[in-house]
């Protein structure tokens, strides 16, 4: 099958994680994207997490756990240069969608700008990732996900302590963000096929973060109505069981409540579902309840009944979950020195190019440049020296979030 994005190329300046994320999920469904790399900048990376002191064979390893990266093209340039400035425009020209996530004008400095880059490419897609966007009073604030939450107030719904937010533990705004990112370009993309007008697309952190409010706003017409942190209903909730592993139920519908109850041997409870007043000696009781069995007791029961219900994993069980493994949502990645696992695509329509790992910085500059007709002196002009080029990697996600 033809991947659903095959012919769609993407130029991607990005680093932090919201924009890879993005163009990992347009790079899985068969796009063509092309990460321009900084030798400068990943010389620094290098330093700062004791990456130049790898051999080849670990350096290679590294990269391959970049799964961001993965199915991704890398040519190696200094944005900074003005002959590689001239050759990103040209390469731009060839493009249909730019991703970026310098702070606003950075990028329009350096001749790099929607303008510069659309000037011979009117139909271009040109996606801004910010914290705070490119217009309004915050406008170029700098600041990573937990301020996008923060501002946003997401954060202040986040956990259990009703006396102080919590953070989440998770890059939620990053990922919310990639996301909406990946829609947003899409749908110009769309827009600038039918019509062969391109535009600027700005995405800000906090905007996508806000989506998260989409519960509360729909339910309550004053915000401050909504139920504060820490009183959450009695009919869902976080268990520790004998054990000391836990499990989640969510049992919110008035017939799975029901359910929940017989199994759990207190049917009174069923008709105090909604009951405020209740709502404290109904978790407390269950709670002792699930301190008397181990987990797997509650799983078998939970399972017979058909109640609504999943173990707690941590992440090294979740990777292990039989049922992730079938949707091929967990895989197994062949890369230097031995498979890694990894995530599969998050949609999967049929086609998806089989997952590889990702290349070395720089391993495409001379193939991608050469589509423009450069030789290889013009290009070996323009890049470091091919073992400088590849002494140097970048940041797992994991490090390139806050």
């Amino acid at each position: 099958m033809t991947s659903a994005l095959d012919g769609l190329r993407v130029l991607d300046f990005s680093r932090l994680l919201p924009g890879p994320y993005c163009t990992w999920l347009m790079a899985d469904q068969g796009a063509e994207v092309i990460r321009v790399e900084n030798p400068r900048e990943l010389a620094k990376q290098a330093k700062v997490f004791g990456w130049e002191k790898l051999g080849p064979e670990e350096m290679a390893r590294q990269r391959g756990r970049d799964m961001l990266a993965r199915g991704k093209k890398s040519i190696m340039l200094d944005i900074g240069d003005e002959t590689a400035q001239g050759v990103l425009r040209q390469l731009a020209a060839t493009c249909d969608i730019i991703v970026e996530d310098y702070r606003p004008g950075v990028l329009a400095g350096l001749g790099l700008g929607y303008t510069d880059m659309a000037a011979e490419n009117p139909a271009l897609v040109y996606l801004s990732l910010t914290l705070t966007g490119a217009q309004g009073p915050l406008a170029g604030k700098p600041g990573h996900d937990p301020v996008a939450l923060a501002l946003s107030g997401v954060l202040s719904r986040c956990g259990e302590d009703p006396d102080a937010p919590g953070l989440p533990g998770i890059p939620a705004a990053d990922i919310a963000t990639g996301a909406h990112a990946a829609f947003a370009a899409l749908a110009a993309w769309h827009a600038a096929r039918a019509t062969g007008q391109g535009r600027h697309v700005d995405v800000a952190m906090a905007d996508c973060s806000m989506t998260m409010l989409a519960n509360i706003l729909s339910r309550h017409e004053n915000p401050a109505d909504a139920p504060p942190r820490g009183t959450r209903r009695a009919d869902l909730g976080l268990w520790q069981c004998a054990d000391g592993k836990w499990l989640c139920t969510t049992d919110m519908e008035p017939r799975y409540w029901a359910t929940f109850c017989t199994v759990m041997g207190v049917p009174q409870f069923t008709s105090a579902q909604l009951d405020a007043a209740r709502r404290n000696e109904i978790r407390s009781t269950l709670a002792g309840l699930f301190a008397t069995q181990p987990r797997a007791h509650w799983l078998t029961l939970f399972e017979e009944a058909g109640t609504q219900f999943a173990p707690v994993n941590d992440v090294s069980e979740a990777l292990a979950e039989p049922h992730f493994r079938a949707r091929r949502m967990v895989v197994e990645v062949e890369a230097p020195g031995g498979a890694l696992t990894q995530l599969g695509p998050p949609v999967r329509l049929g086609g998806e190019p089989a997952p590889a790992p990702a290349r070395l910085p720089g391993t495409d500059t001379e193939a991608v440049l050469g589509r423009l007709g450069l030789g290889p002196d013009d290009i070996q002009a323009l890049t470091r020296a091919p073992t400088q080029m590849h002494a140097t990697a970048q940041p797992s996600p994991a490090q390139q979030t806050s």
